[in-house]
């Protein structure tokens, strides 16, 4: 199964992806988008030997180094993912909202990983340490990721996996953090296996994992 991996941090989960051995005759990264022109998590690609390519606008142009990533435009990644042939988009850490167009296009074929209990403390602006803090603030006992479907607004779409943690004796929200983060490095490789397997489909309304 052809992959494409969208992210804007530091890519721990495009490195948890690529070093799982479950998925290593199972899936191809076709390609690395990010939002951001200095994306840490290129250099996990470029080691990998993986295309990277940034979303921005014709004026971040001049930011670029010669031979470094490609800037395109939403439509112009539309058009590279059909060239790719990409049957999945992973949305890995991206904290940008994916295009109608693209959301239609490849419906029940883009999933995101979410670093809590959805459909609890998600939403705009619910990212990175903001969750954790939220959800450090609410006295939560439980956290835990989240692998869901992507639809046309943040985080609500139908949900895959999930996996549940003891937080209730923390002392910050980075403890929270960093608990959470096992668990994705976990779930995120295991639910791409599904699919790739066939494993995952809907029914009644609801995604169910075979």
């Amino acid at each position: 199964m052809k992959i494409a991996v969208f992210v804007s941090g530091r890519g721990s989960n495009l490195q948890a992806i690529i070093n799982s051995g479950e998925l290593r005759n199972l899936i191809e990264i076709k390609a690395v988008i990010s939002d951001k022109l200095d994306c840490p998590a290129f250099e996990i690609a470029r080691s990998h030997s993986i295309p990277t390519y940034i979303i921005g606008s014709p004026r971040s142009e001049h930011l670029l180094k010669a031979g470094n990533e490609r800037l395109i435009s939403y439509n112009e990644l539309s058009d590279l993912l059909i060239q790719f042939n990409v049957e999945l988009i992973v949305l890995a850490g991206f904290l940008k909202l994916i295009p109608d167009f693209i959301i239609k296009r490849y419906k029940f074929r883009i999933i995101n990983i979410h670093p809590a209990l959805l459909p609890s403390f998600g939403g705009k602006g619910m990212y990175g340490i903001n969750v954790h803090k939220a959800v450090f603030d609410s006295s939560a006992k439980v956290s835990g990721p989240t692998v869901h479907f992507v639809d046309e607004t943040f985080d609500t779409g139908k949900i895959i996996a999930q996996r549940c943690v003891d937080i209730s004796d923390v002392s910050s929200p980075e403890e929270i953090a960093e608990r959470v983060l096992k668990l994705e490095h976990e779930i995120l490789p295991f639910v791409i296996k599904k699919i790739a397997e066939g494993k995952v489909i809907i029914e009644g309304g609801r995604v169910v994992v075979v």
